[in-house]
């Protein structure tokens, strides 16, 4: 039996040399993709692990993993191309993430039936792992928590409830008591 597994291994090793130029640029943008991920992952973990949220730390994004989440934001994001069935097939894979990840406050978004858009009040566990989703998303693509620049950016564009808003910017340091 060992034999024979260690024939299949040297025959996968031969066939993956094998590869063209074309097979190994394609896989590329998976292997780029879960290094993000796992460099992401980390660092998001430390953050929650600061701040007691053992299992958060653990779990958070697990769904990027997922073929229906990994394949689009793969070929998305390091692709190397712009096509309408790309950004259609991410579009779809980051409502599937938003949707099964409470961090995310589009998750605690609800369009009505009847036209208003409801915001739901985040539970303090996900509004600190969103927190720290932040600060591993900067440290993770830029090699620093830029997180406090980032959010006075887009804060305007971030629906949380205002007492949520204010608990954030409280945690951030920039609370404007205005």
């Amino acid at each position: 039996m060992y034999l024979y597994s260690q024939i299949q291994f040297l025959r996968m090793v031969r066939q993956r040399n094998q590869l063209g130029l074309g097979e190994v640029k394609e896989m590329s943008k998976y292997f780029k993709y879960l290094k993000y991920v796992i460099r992401h992952k980390w660092f998001v973990m430390i953050e929650c692990f600061k701040i007691g949220l053992y299992w958060r730390g653990i779990v958070h994004d697990l769904s990027k993993l997922l073929p229906d989440e990994f394949i689009p934001y793969a070929r998305y994001f390091y692709g190397g191309y712009k096509l309408v069935w790309i950004n259609d097939a991410f579009d779809k894979a980051w409502l599937l993430h938003i949707h099964r990840n409470p961090h995310h406050w589009q998750y605690w978004l609800l369009q009505t039936d009847d036209g208003p858009l409801k915001i739901i009040q985040m539970p303090t566990k996900y509004l600190k792992e969103m927190l720290c989703d932040w600060h591993g998303a900067g440290m993770a693509i830029i090699g620093k928590n830029n997180t406090i620049v980032w959010y006075l950016k887009n804060k305007d564009k971030i629906k949380l409830k205002h007492a949520d808003h204010k608990w954030i910017e409280f945690r951030l340091g920039v609370l404007n008591n205005g």
